[in-house]
């Protein structure tokens, strides 16, 4: 065939005039590489790639250019945020017939990690953190961003005090008439009374979002994700035996919060990044709700 294929989106002109602030696509399917110290691995990915479409008389966009700088990209190396920029910039070059001027990317992924057992040597299993990454070029100006979600277990510090006050009144009434108590006698009423009444924890889960400096070599994820975790102490497990599951019963008693906590805690954690962003979540066992608080930069909004 030697016929030119006709392009409309060149040759007609848009029946409504006028400018639209982002056109592209979402949902591609796309493979990443995440390169960072402690952490090599191809992920699965979800791309959305649009640019702006200033010019009132243009039909459309190349929706392929974008597909194609896209593809290219992923090839051969790992996501950085010099990488990211290069991208966006291509992006607004490859339409310049469009008179754009600005690019946007979201990157949307999970993180599998291999988490070791508490206590158990050599018992180990996966882990997924969601992340999804938004940068954007706007008029020359560059900014990244990425947001991690961690799972973690949460003890209720009230639900704590009522049952140990529980336990306490159920102890002084077995032995009020005792002036001299056995030890053995004790640990034998904890044995079979000490659970009487317990905590009520449940699956939490904390979203945080952090700016990336242009200058990083890499998005700092599993940094990023370790320094959550050790704000919260409860992170959840992968492959546990029994020794494991009582090091985490342990690890819930001795580390009770609240959500207020778990947002406090993160925030401190998270001080030496570019504006942090928190959202926790408690999935309430006591209630059909959940518990939720946020905490953002100071003299920001508070919604994450």
């Amino acid at each position: 065939m030697s016929a030119v294929l006709p392009d409309v989106s060149v040759t007609d002109i848009a029946p409504t005039l006028g400018p639209l602030e982002w056109v592209g696509m979402q949902g591609i399917d796309f493979p990443v590489t995440i390169d960072e110290p402690g952490y090599h691995r191809e992920l699965h990915a979800k791309a959305d790639v649009q640019v702006d479409l200033p010019a009132p008389q243009v039909k459309g966009i190349h929706m392929s250019r974008l597909y194609r700088l896209l593809d290219s990209w992923g090839h051969d190396a790992h996501i950085s945020p010099a990488r990211v920029y290069a991208l966006l910039s291509s992006m607004v070059d490859s339409h310049h017939d469009c008179d754009s001027r600005c690019a946007r990317l979201r990157l949307d992924f999970e993180l599998l990690v291999r988490r070791p057992a508490l206590v158990t040597e050599g018992l180990s299993g996966w882990k997924s953190y969601p992340v999804q990454l938004n940068a954007s070029l706007e008029d020359g100006q560059f900014a990244l961003s990425v947001e991690c979600t961690v799972g973690y277990s949460s003890t209720c510090p009230c639900s704590a005090a009522l049952s140990r006050q529980l336990i306490e009144e159920s102890f002084l009434a077995s032995f009020s008439n005792q002036t001299l108590v056995d030890p053995g006698v004790v640990a034998n009423w904890l044995r079979a009374n000490a659970s009487l009444a317990t905590p009520h924890s449940q699956r939490s889960e904390a979203r945080v979002c952090v700016s990336v400096d242009h200058a990083s070599s890499s998005l700092g994820l599993l940094a990023l994700i370790e320094a959550v975790e050790r704000a919260l102490g409860t992170p959840v497990q992968t492959a546990v035996k029994r020794a494991d599951e009582q090091a985490f019963a342990a690890l819930n008693g001795q580390n009770l919060m609240f959500v207020e906590d778990a947002a406090r805690r993160i925030r401190a954690a998270l001080s030496g990044h570019e504006n942090p962003r928190v959202h926790v979540r408690h999935l309430e066992s006591l209630h059909p709700h959940d518990a939720a608080a946020w905490s953002a930069p100071l003299n920001q909004g508070s919604q994450a």
